[in-house]
């Protein structure tokens, strides 16, 4: 678009002030719609859900009145973003504030709707791939014994074992995936990048770019794997119990995907058994975990609360992709990130 007329952007959920001011200072054209006591308050860095407040009859109205006015959006509708196309009528595009909004987008129906919606694919791949470093490391450099014999104050010298020259299966292409394999490589990794069937992929020269249809030969062959796909379709449940049984006795492995991608049981009862050497969870079938989860109490279980992708700078990031986009946007040119319906992500 190029018309002269303002443009109404709404900021949606918590943001730091420095920023909204990055925002409101790309164009003259821009107005920014902002309340902080309007939309959740932040409990942490990089908050982007918070703690919901309680509007009372004047400030609903007013944050319906924002809503209505709307024409880009920084993040979903809290309130009601179920209803968003009816309370947002001159809705165009939302930005999200995630790469992966695409369970988000089917339960709340509005992949139906005409609003575009844009990611934040690109900001969480070096935090994502420094958890999957971190959560093998952490295993193959014997981290639970250290701690257990610190307890014990118990010294005893012994051998552990180097990741250079491991192998590690990195399941899912992205810009994730492929920063992951990237960062395994640089340690001397041997990769096995699983990426989707007849894609081509930038990936470091090292290593092995296979397909899904070669996972089952591979995994008896590697040393750790790591889960990055986004959850769809066709990668819902893709870590089957079968799978599980094909890894190598003492595997470790890393999940920043989403739960829904492995056989939670199966891998469960493989961490239970020893079978699974260890894990580092970052997402689980259901979220919170709850509180009587078996995977609280084993040793060989890192428990992350869905946080490994954030970190202190993700709201300069993110904004980073936002005003970039918004002056495409006020150019009339294609946005950057755009979540494709049909693919889930």
């Amino acid at each position: 678009m190029t018309s002269p007329d303002p443009v109404n952007v709404l900021i949606a959920s918590p943001l730091e002030p420095e920023h909204v001011q990055r925002i409101a200072a790309v164009d003259p054209r821009v107005r920014v719609l902002h309340d902080p006591a309007l939309i959740p308050a932040s409990q942490y860095v990089a908050d982007h859900k918070g703690r919901h407040p309680v509007l009372d009859a004047d400030g609903e109205a007013r944050w319906r009145a924002m809503l209505a006015q709307a024409e880009v959006a920084f993040d979903f509708d809290w309130f009601e973003p179920a209803k968003l196309p009816q309370n947002a009528p001159n809705l165009k595009w939302v930005q999200g504030t995630s790469s992966g909004i695409g369970q988000f987008v089917t339960k709340t129906d509005l992949g139906t709707s005409d609003i575009v919606f844009t990611t934040a694919s690109g900001v969480h791949e070096i935090p994502l791939a420094e958890f999957a470093l971190t959560g093998i490391l952490h295993f193959i450099k014997e981290v639970p014994l250290l701690t257990a014999t610190k307890a014990r104050h118990h010294w005893q010298r012994y051998t552990t074992r180097q990741l250079a020259g491991k192998r590690v299966m990195v399941v899912g292409l992205g810009h994730v995936g492929k920063r992951t394999v990237g960062s395994l490589t640089a340690l001397g990794v041997d990769t096995v990048a699983i990426g989707r069937d007849g894609r081509s992929y930038d990936l470091p020269e090292a290593g092995t770019l296979a397909s899904v249809a070669d996972m089952d030969a591979l995994l008896p062959t590697v040393d750790a794997i790591v889960l990055c796909m986004p959850l769809t379709d066709e990668t819902n449940g893709m870590i089957t119990r079968e799978r599980i049984g094909l890894l190598p006795e003492g595997a470790i492995l890393v999940n920043i995907a989403r739960g829904g991608v492995i056989d939670e049981p199966a891998m469960l009862e493989a961490l239970q058994s020893g079978r699974l050497g260890g894990a580092a969870l970052d997402v689980f079938a259901t979220e919170p975990l709850p509180a009587d989860s078996p995977f609280w109490e084993l040793d060989n279980v890192i428990v992350s609360p869905h946080s490994a992708s954030t970190v202190d700078a993700e709201n300069g990031l993110i904004t980073d992709i936002f005003v970039d986009n918004l002056r495409r946007y006020l150019d009339g040119a294609e946005l950057a990130h755009v979540y494709e319906r049909t693919a889930g992500y």
